[in-house]
């Protein structure tokens, strides 16, 4: 039982993390129908500029966290405007392209300007843990839950709460309908990607220096990011933050009382199931996103 708890407080670390991930794709996805294969790349971005502004420039770990998540913000607003807006109107298959060549773009471009060797980001967090009882956790994880646990909460709010949120979930509803009411959709549009990619850099942000930051590490991201959103059903900020939850339980238990070789398996036999059973997810909505 104390293994299994311990496993459960691991899980909740991770899913906070996850679900950043999965609301960031599942609001590009739902609201512009632009399938991000460059999402994963995005999180490596966060999580290389931590690296850069808290080791190469020396400025405090926790400044360095907010201008991560603001350069991850304004990197998916460029991207919209550069690659997406002139082809509004194109067919999925053409953004998909473009998104996968910007995904390989940013990649390569990783490796040239960090090379291939792993970096690590030292924290001002104490390295003994946290123990209570039985249990015990790094104080960098329980920064991270919490923190990511305040950027879901924000999201929400910004979604449900604001008048942004209102014009996005009118565009989501029915793009049309929300540009003759006075919707600006192009600017709903550059809001939508960088606001998605900005949970995506946080992400990354947030769990670079609990792991190691290498070039390659956006493409597990991009897997587990779609995952979550075939999880949680397309359109649903709700599914997406527990697809989140879910995806990191099947890796904790898979790795925890199988072998640490089947972590990501174990989430992806979830996903084919979810695929069988109910394709259009846990938690679909198809009325609105919220």
């Amino acid at each position: 039982m104390t293994e299994f708890l311990q496993h459960m407080i691991n899980m909740l670390i991770l899913g906070s993390t996850y679900a950043l991930l999965g609301i960031g794709l599942t609001l590009i996805f739902g609201i512009m129908r632009v399938v991000n294969f460059a999402h994963g790349e995005l999180y490596a971005f966060g999580a290389y500029f931590v690296y850069f502004i808290a080791v190469m420039l020396g400025f405090n770990f926790f400044l360095a966290l907010l201008f991560a998540i603001v350069a991850g913000c304004l990197l998916g607003a460029l991207i919209e405007f550069v690659l997406l807006r002139p082809m509004r109107g194109a067919d999925i298959d053409t953004t998909m392209l473009i998104m996968i060549g910007a995904m390989i773009v940013m990649q390569n471009a990783e490796q040239y300007v960090w090379g291939g060797v792993a970096k690590a980001v030292n924290t001002p967090f104490p390295e003994t843990p946290l123990t209570i009882g039985p249990f015990s956790v790094s104080w960098l994880r329980l920064f991270v839950f919490f923190a990511a646990l305040a950027l879901i909460a924000i999201s929400y709010f910004l979604i449900n709460r604001t008048k942004l949120g209102k014009a996005m979930r009118a565009t989501f509803q029915d793009t049309d309908t929300a540009s003759l009411m006075g919707v600006n959709i192009q600017a709903i549009y550059m809001a939508t990607f960088a606001i998605g990619s900005a949970l995506a850099a946080a992400a990354g942000a947030l769990l670079g220096p609990v792991y190691v930051i290498s070039p390659q590490m956006g493409n597990i991201a991009s897997l587990k990011a779609f995952a979550i959103v075939i999880l949680g059903g397309l359109g649903s900020i709700g599914g997406a933050t527990i697809g989140g939850f879910i995806l990191a339980f099947a890796e904790e238990m898979g790795a925890g009382y199988i072998s640490s070789g089947y972590r990501d398996a174990m989430g992806f036999l979830i996903i084919i199931a979810v695929l069988l059973f109910k394709p259009t997810g846990l938690f679909a909505r198809s009325e609105r996103i919220g």
